[in-house]
């Protein structure tokens, strides 16, 4: 991937769609963005300048099981990873870029045979951590099936921070991954990453329910938002 440095810039972008729309550059890369304006703290980014017109701010890939998911809610707060690779860009910083317009959710997928899928979905949004993250998502488009939309309204899971409302298990826990878990899953693209060729505990790995099922776990994820 690209490593792309940004400077002189004459207005401090907000996200990638900054970048792209105000001429700084076209390039996919890694760059600074400034999610609370001018002298808030800056945060690196990798923007998808390409896909379907480009202007996307990725924060979250898996792609060869190069870092771990199975982490706490600090971990899932602050973020973890790295944004060229494997990474969730953090909580905190989904809720700073989401709260400041209105965002389009695009979620890639790809499964071991080679094989792409897409889902969209109008007016995401996360909350800060004092209501736990909950999800705000509107409409789905997309070839991949609607995985998500169950869980709009719940708020984030951890494995030592249990909101799923399951009566008898923690959903985090048993699914090894942070995510908006409703008693419990339609998908969970943080789930443990798993080879193609392993079948044992197949459920708890990388799941989009619509399109590949609960026993096959995907090769790689993008989550990534822009303006609309």
């Amino acid at each position: 991937m690209t490593q792309v440095t940004a400077t002189d810039v004459p207005r401090l972008p907000r996200d990638c769609a900054e970048i792209q729309t105000g001429g700084l550059s076209h390039l996919s890369g890694v760059y600074l963005i400034y999610p609370d304006g001018d002298g808030g703290d800056p945060l690196s980014v990798y923007c998808d300048m390409e896909t379907d017109g480009g202007r996307w701010t990725v924060f979250q890939r898996r792609q060869d099981g190069s870092v771990n998911f199975f982490l706490s809610w600090s971990e899932y707060k602050d973020g973890f990873g790295n944004v060229s690779s494997e990474h969730w860009l953090g909580n905190d910083n989904i809720h700073r870029l989401s709260r400041q317009k209105t965002y389009e959710l695009r979620i890639d997928l790809e499964d071991f045979e080679g094989h792409t899928r897409y889902a969209t979905y109008s007016n995401f949004s996360i909350v800060d951590e004092v209501a736990d993250y909950t999800l705000a998502l509107g409409n789905y488009f997309g070839d991949a099936g609607d995985s998500m939309s169950n869980h709009a309204g719940y708020p984030f899971s951890t494995r030592d921070r249990d909101n799923d409302g399951a009566p008898v298990r923690s959903c985090a826990g048993h699914f090894t991954g942070g995510w908006w878990f409703k008693d419990c899953l339609r998908s969970n693209l943080n789930g443990l990453y798993l080879l193609n060729e392993q079948i044992l505990n197949r459920d708890k790995g990388v799941v989009w329910q619509q399109w590949r099922g609960y026993y096959y776990s995907l090769k790689k994820t993008v989550m990534k938002l822009r303006p609309t």
